[in-house]
């Protein structure tokens, strides 16, 4: 029988033999492999490589990054010894080519004979592969040394006739663990299994549907090709297991909702609903009148409604979560409003209370006959005013619950919880909306909304088991916002910036200064909820730019641009707010308040204002630092303004360097306002683990090469397959192989990943 290398222990790709046993090596490699995540024969396996090498081609040069440890095919130019002018140290120094481009290699040597040698293998003109970290040294790249390998001369010559012309695996790699060894290790390991010694999580039915290979062809497809089609075809088969195994689990949750019990709301005429449409002041848009319909026939079931609905920046998500929350009233219900932050939650009581007017007054003088109440319940409220509103929650008195994560809290009780609205779902994990939803005698109905668009390739892979609703259409009546890209190191653009802010706070409109930090003498933490994107990995070029330029000037913060601004002349005689997450709750109202009144009409604030805060009055934002904020926060922080009838303005004030990411997603947000737009483009900009949660960066249960950006087809052949699975075995009693590969993707906080659906 085959050398069980690979023992699964119904698990799929993972692997209690310790790599020690299954590829031998010394210590210090050992521990070399584990700094990459690598501590058994399983580990090894799911370690593919990055890219392909041709020994007949060489490497584009121009497109290394400095920093990361590589392998190129290059050909020598030069080799030859040098003496350090100090110590008498001898060193070579070798320059290979691409053809277009050189890199310089350098090789410390402990004596002159060991240089020697060296020189005689780098013959001017042969091709190698060179191994080792790309860096910076007197302006020029250059790898220190590396560990390389000549072709024709370096090799078994029965091994070079055999595999001459395959692919060379390239594999993530770290200092002292080069690809070449990585290769030798992966090969050993593989060269011990059958295909009877490796489980295969996608079931024999589905592989003969699809024709796909069985995952041990698949792994020496992508570990030992022969061809450039054969790793091609294994890491589509792989690509689609990811996806599959994926959207079982998903299926599987799916299922299990519906196979729960719940109320059925179903609407009710001369109730709370029919009175408040009745009442509207503006018609409906196309995509809330669907998506309300979608909504309404949820609710009618009696399994639980799990529903997305994702909408446009101002598109009207609140109209429609409110009509929700109403049906469930009208049925005897209550709805609860999970909100982020204590600024949002309140700002919702106010547009609820507002929209409902008397509807929201029930019993109270001057209420509607078939009102009800809207309580709020956060962490900072007094304690008469938190009582006062826990017994209205209790007692029913209080149809619609709005709150923070106080709503979670153990004394937080309701008469009959019927529908759990969570706002900015991406705040908050399974286990706390889990923790609102046990608050129910029976299984709430649940609708979760974002204000940040979500591609359907995205949707399909992080919130498959929702039903989704969209909004791409914003009401009538707004007048659009135009977004112009401010380079901080021009006077003459920051004079007209500052300019500009007058002359609409002079207009009776409000401005926005946002900046990604509190207090100037912070660290990063104190970015209060900014999403800070880092310098992204440079190519060549950028890198031999960036060693001339100076030194980054450090972000501007709200505790030092308020005080800039209110001695700024430009501003002269303008009342400048401050609002950031520190402030009390009392103290974020009151700016938010005076804002909206006019009494300072310009207000400096971190990313607090991001979501939910709705002043109509706001014409124009600048956005400081923008270059470090995500292209879908910048978004979001756009829509703050242009929310009334008068034209909206957004300036980026931002130091980002033609041909840099930070550039390209100023660039697309400065030429589009289409959220859904921006989203996909967002979604080319990001890796792969920054769209999918840090779960998804490099760990274990990560996708490798499943990407969303461009594998619909995939996610939608897996879906249909996993779905089909499910109805017929929602448990997958019959798949050990395949519930094995599901706990191994939510290893790792993947669970949670999944949960934030």
């Amino acid at each position: 029988m085959a050398d069980k290398g690979l023992t699964y222990h119904d698990s799929v790709a993972t692997n209690v033999d310790p790599l020690d046993e299954r590829v031998p090596g010394k210590p210090a490699e050992l521990k070399k492999f584990a700094a990459l995540g690598i501590e058994t024969v399983g580990d090894l396996l799911a370690h593919y490589p990055w890219r392909y090498a041709d020994s007949r081609e060489v490497t584009d040069i121009a497109s290394l990054a400095v920093g990361r440890n590589v392998s190129l095919v290059a050909q020598v130019r030069s080799a030859e010894v040098r003496l350090a002018q100090k110590t008498g140290k001898p060193r070579v120094e070798a320059k290979v080519t691409d053809g277009a481009r050189t890199l310089d290699l350098v090789i410390f040597m402990p004596h002159r004979g060991a240089a020697d040698f060296h020189v005689k293998r780098l013959v001017p003109g042969s091709l190698g592969l060179f191994s080792g970290q790309i860096n910076i040294f007197n302006g020029r790249l250059q790898l220190a040394n590396p560990t390389y390998a000549i072709f024709g001369h370096e090799v078994d010559e029965a091994v070079a006739l055999e595999e001459a012309e395959w692919p060379i695996p390239i594999y993530p790699a770290t200092a002292g663990l080069e690809s070449d060894k990585i290769r030798a290790a992966v090969r050993a390991a593989l060269d011990r299994l059958t295909e009877q010694d490796v489980p295969d999580p996608v079931p024999g039915p589905v592989r003969a549907e699809r024709k796909l290979a069985s995952r041990w062809s698949a792994l020496r497809g992508v570990h030992v090709p022969q061809t450039e089609e054969d790793w091609r075809k294994g890491q589509a088969r792989l690509r689609y297991e990811e996806a599959f195994v994926l959207q079982a689990e998903l299926a599987r949750r799916r299922a299990r909702a519906q196979r729960e019990e719940s109320t059925a709301r179903p609407a009710r005429a001369g109730g709370l609903l029919e009175a408040f449409d009745a009442r509207l002041p503006f018609v409906l848009t196309e995509g809330q009148v669907a998506a309300g319909e979608q909504i309404a026939a949820d609710l009618e079931r009696a399994h639980p409604m799990q529903r997305l609905l994702q909408g446009e920046v101002g598109s009207g998500k609140t109209v429609v979560a409110l009509r929700a929350m109403l049906q469930v009233v009208d049925a005897g219900g209550q709805a609860a409003l999970l909100a982020p932050t204590s600024v949002l939650a309140a700002q919702h009581v106010r547009t609820l209370r507002a929209l409902l007017g008397d509807l929201a007054e029930g019993g109270l003088l001057g209420g509607s006959e078939i009102g009800t109440r809207v309580a709020l319940l956060t962490g900072a409220q007094s304690t008469a005013e938190r009582r006062s509103n826990l017994l209205e929650a209790a007692s029913g008195q209080a149809g619609i619950v709005v709150g923070t994560h106080a709503l979670l809290s153990d004394p937080v009780q309701f008469a009959d919880l019927g529908l759990v609205v969570v706002d900015e779902q991406h705040k908050f994990g399974v286990e706390q909306r889990g923790r609102l939803q046990a608050k129910a005698a029976n299984a709430p109905h649940l609708l979760v909304t974002t204000a940040t668009p979500i591609p359907r390739t995205v949707a399909m892979t992080v919130f498959g088991e929702l039903e989704i609703s969209e909004l791409r259409h914003v009401p009538a009546g707004r007048s659009g916002i135009t977004t112009h890209v401010v380079p901080a190191d021009n006077r003459a653009w920051m004079d007209r910036t500052w300019s500009r802010v007058r002359e609409e706070v002079e207009g009776g409109g409000r401005a926005f200064v946002v900046c990604a930090r509190i207090d100037p003498d912070e660290d990063d933490d104190g970015t209060d909820g900014a999403e800070v994107f880092d310098d992204e990995p440079v190519t060549v070029g950028e890198a031999q730019a960036a060693a001339q330029r100076a030194p980054k000037r450090p972000l501007r913060a709200v505790l030092e641009v308020v005080e800039t601004l209110r001695e700024d002349p430009r501003l002269g005689g303008v009342a400048v707010g401050l609002l950031h997450g520190r402030m009390t709750s009392e103290e974020k109202d009151r700016a938010i308040a005076d804002f909206a009144s006019g009494r300072t009409p310009v207000l400096v604030s971190t990313t607090v204002i991001e979501v939910g805060v709705d002043v109509p009055a706001a014409t124009a934002m600048v956005i400081l630092d923008a270059q470090v904020f995500g292209l879908s926060q910048l978004h979001q922080l756009r829509g703050r303004v242009g929310r009334g009838s008068a034209p909206g303005l957004c300036l980026l004030v931002a130091d980002a360097p033609e041909g840099t990411v930070a550039a390209q997603r100023l660039g697309a947000l400065a030429a589009t306002t289409d959220g859904f737009e921006l989203a996909r483009v967002d979604l080319e900009l990001r890796k792969e683990g920054d769209v999918l949660g840090s779960a998804q960066s490099g760990k274990r249960g990560a996708l490798r090469f499943l990407r969303i950006v461009s594998d619909g087809a995939v996610i939608d052949r897996a879906r249909d397959d996993a779905r089909a699975l499910v109805e017929a075995d929602p448990e997958l009693a019959a798949w050990p192989a395949l519930r094995a590969a599901i706990d191994l993707q939510l290893a790792d906080g993947r669970e949670e990943f999944l949960g934030q659906s």
